[in-house]
C-alpha cells in the first residue's frame, strides 16, 4: 500500500507524533495504519519512561465539585515546564481528569491512573501520549476526594498554580467562599490550635525560650516573652488565629463564631509545592539534545 500524504496526515493528526516519525511508522508497518499507531503507541511509552525522571515541578490544579455541592475532587498534574501549562494539549487533559477524578472518586493516584477515560485509555496511558507529544515529563502527583453529608463546601482558585476546599458545617455557601479564599492568601496549617502538635510546640517554645534567654531580662519578663511570642507563633499558623484578609480587625475564628459554624477540614494544593526542582539539569539536557 502506497504511503501517500493523505495518510501521514491523518496519523499525524491521530497522534500528535512529528511528520518524519509518522512516515517512519508507515513504512515500517507497510503503511497499515492502525498498525502505525500502535507502533508509536509503544515508542511513545518508551519515550515517557526515558522522560519519568525528570523533575516536574511546574503544572496546573483543579477543583471540581458536584452539582448538589456535597461531593469535590482536587488534584494536581506536573510537566517540567511553565510553557507547556498553557498549551491546549495540557489544559483539556487536567480538566479531563478533574470530571474523572469526581466521577469515580478514586482513593489513590494509583487507583486513579488505572481508570479508564471515555477514549479506553487508561489515564496513565493517555499521560504517556501527551509525553510523546509534547517532549517532557508529565506527572498525575496527587488527588483527592472532600465529601460532606450535613455541611458545605466551600472552594476557591487563585489562578491556575494555587486551589483550596473548605468543609463548614453551616450551610452559608458565601462563607465558605471566603474560607476558601482566606486559605489560599495565608496558608495556615490547620483549622485550630488543638491540631498541633505538641513536639511542635515544644521545639517553638524551646527556641522562644533560648531567644528570650539572651535578652538578659528577669525571669517573670522572660516568662511573659515567651507566652506572647507562643501565642503570636500559634495565630500564625492557625486558621482560626489568622487576621481575616477581607476584614484584619476579626480572626477567621471569630468570623466563624459570628456565623454559628464551623470549619471541619480543609485542603490546600499549590502547584510544585515540596518539590526539588532541577531547572539547571533540565537546561543542560535540552542544550544537550539540541547539539545531538
Amino acid at each position: 500500500m502506497a504511503i501517500t500524504a493523505a495518510l501521514v496526515k491523518e496519523l499525524r493528526e491521530r497522534t500528535g507524533a512529528g511528520m518524519m516519525d509518522c512516515k517512519k511508522a508507515l513504512v515500517e508497518t507497510n503503511a497499515d495504519l492502525e498498525a502505525a499507531i500502535d507502533l508509536m503507541r509503544a515508542s511513545g511509552a518508551a519515550k515517557a519512561a526515558k522522560k519519568a525522571g525528570r523533575v516536574a515541578s511546574e503544572g496546573l490544579v483543579s477543583v471540581n465539585i458536584s452539582d448538589d455541592n456535597k461531593h469535590a475532587a482536587i488534584l494536581e498534574v506536573n510537566s517540567e515546564t511553565d510553557f507547556v501549562t498553557k498549551g491546549s494539549a495540557f489544559i483539556d487533559f487536567v480538566e479531563t481528569l478533574g470530571a474523572l477524578a469526581l466521577k469515580h472518586k478514586p482513593e489513590s493516584v494509583e487507583s486513579f491512573v488505572r481508570l479508564k477515560l471515555g477514549s479506553g485509555e487508561t489515564v496513565d496511558e493517555a499521560r504517556e501520549g501527551i509525553i510523546a507529544k509534547i517532549g517532557e515529563n508529565i506527572s498525575v502527583r496527587r488527588v483527592q476526594i472532600v465529601s460532606t453529608e450535613s455541611g458545605i463546601l466551600g472552594a476557591y482558585k487563585h489562578g491556575d498554580r494555587i486551589a483550596v476546599l473548605a468543609v463548614l458545617s453551616s450551610q452559608d455557601p458565601e462563607l465558605a467562599k471566603d474560607i476558601a479564599m482566606h486559605i489560599a492568601a495565608s496558608r495556615p496549617e490547620c483549622v485550630s490550635e488543638e491540631q498541633l502538635s505538641s513536639d511542635l510546640l515544644d521545639r517553638e517554645k524551646a527556641i522562644f525560650i533560648e531567644q528570650a534567654k539572651e535578652s538578659g531580662k528577669p525571669d517573670n519578663i522572660i516568662e511573659k516573652m515567651i507566652v506572647g511570642r507562643m501565642k503570636k507563633f500559634v495565630n500564625e499558623i492557625t486558621l482560626y488565629g489568622q487576621a481575616f484578609v477581607k476584614d484584619p480587625d476579626i480572626t477567621v475564628g471569630e468570623l466563624i463564631k459570628s456565623k454559628n459554624s464551623e470549619v471541619e477540614s480543609f485542603i490546600r494544593y499549590e502547584v510544585g509545592e515540596g518539590i526539588e526542582k532541577k531547572e539547571d539539569n533540565f537546561v543542560e539536557e535540552v542544550m544537550a539534545q539540541a547539539q545531538a
